[in-house]
């Protein structure tokens, strides 16, 4: 069984930042990507950005320059670090890993956090 812990999402206002932390444990091998995604309402879960095992990072156009993920691989946990929040940025974020257990492979997903950016 896999467990995602996340924390960090709350209130911020516009130009302001968190950073949301997502942890990892259970029976689990070993994990190939971790990352973040969001949804708003009203609208699709979109990837917001994710981490390989071996660093390789992608993230979302709309957040590149004002987001960074990291991972803690030893913890298996990953962070995501939001400065210069937008209004638009407002949406549940989720956790996600992908690996592999003693059942098999994985693509688990966190009961999310929410981010509201608002004045």
């Amino acid at each position: 069984q896999v467990h995602l812990v996340e924390s960090g999402g709350g209130l911020v206002q516009p130009g302001g930042s968190l950073r949301l932390s997502c942890a990892a444990s259970g029976n689990i091998f070993s994990i190939n990507t971790m990352g973040w995604y969001r949804q708003a309402p009203g609208k699709e879960r979109e990837l917001v950005a994710t981490i390989t095992s071996i660093g390789f990072i992608n993230y979302v156009d709309s957040v590149k320059g004002r987001f960074t993920i990291s991972r803690d691989y030893a913890k298996n946990t990953v962070y995501l670090q939001m400065n210069n929040l937008k209004a638009e940025d407002t949406a549940v974020y989720y956790c996600n890993i992908r690996g592999l257990t003693s059942s098999g492979s994985i693509d688990h997903w966190g009961n999310g956090t929410p981010v509201t950016v608002s004045s």
